[in-house]
C-alpha cells in the first residue's frame, strides 16, 4: 500500500445550499457518506474543522467544478477560496479534483437504488462528494500494487 496516503480522508462537495461530505474507511478502500451542511444553518469551516478533530482526519479532498474544457471559471475561484480558508484553521494536505458530473453520476445512482428525486435531496450532496472521494481513491489505485483495478467497474 502507499505510504504516503493517510486516511481516513474527507471528501467535500462544495453546493450553493448545501455541502455534502464523505470520509474513506481507515484503511482507503471505500468512500462512505458522512453528512450534509445546511449552509443557512450552519458555519461550515467551523463544522468541517471539529470533524476533522473528531475523525482524526488526515487529508482533505475537495471537488473543483470544471468547465466541460478543463479550465476554472468562478464557481471554481470559489471554491480554491474555501479551500484556503480551511487551510487557515488546520494544516492537512488538501487534494483538489475535477467534480464534473458527480451529482449527476450519484443522482443516476441513487436512482438505480430506488430513491426519487424528492428522497435524493437530503443526501444527493453526501452521493457526490462519495463520488468525488472515489474518484481520488480510483487515481491512486495504480499506485498500490496490491489493490484490484476497480476503474472498469
Amino acid at each position: 500500500m502507499n505510504k504516503e496516503i493517510q486516511h481516513p480522508v474527507l471528501g467535500i462537495d462544495h453546493g450553493e445550499a448545501r455541502i455534502g461530505l464523505a470520509i474513506t474507511d481507515p484503511v482507503g478502500i471505500m468512500a462512505h457518506p458522512l453528512e450534509t451542511i445546511q449552509l443557512k444553518t450552519t458555519d461550515p469551516i467551523e463544522r468541517i474543522i471539529n470533524l476533522i478533530k473528531e475523525r482524526k482526519i488526515k487529508q482533505i479532498v475537495l471537488g473543483l467544478p470544471l468547465r466541460m474544457d478543463g479550465s476554472e471559471g468562478t464557481a471554481a475561484e470559489k471554491i480554491r477560496a474555501f479551500g484556503i480558508e480551511i487551510m487557515e484553521k488546520i494544516d492537512l494536505p488538501l487534494h483538489y479534483v475535477d467534480e464534473s458530473l458527480t451529482t449527476v453520476v450519484a443522482a443516476e445512482k441513487l436512482h438505480q437504488a430506488g430513491k426519487n428525486a424528492k428522497k435524493q435531496k437530503s443526501i444527493i450532496d453526501q452521493a457526490a462528494a462519495v463520488e468525488i472521494l472515489s474518484n481520488w481513491l480510483d487515481q491512486l489505485a495504480p499506485l498500490d500494487q496490491d489493490s484490484p483495478d476497480t476503474s472498469s467497474f
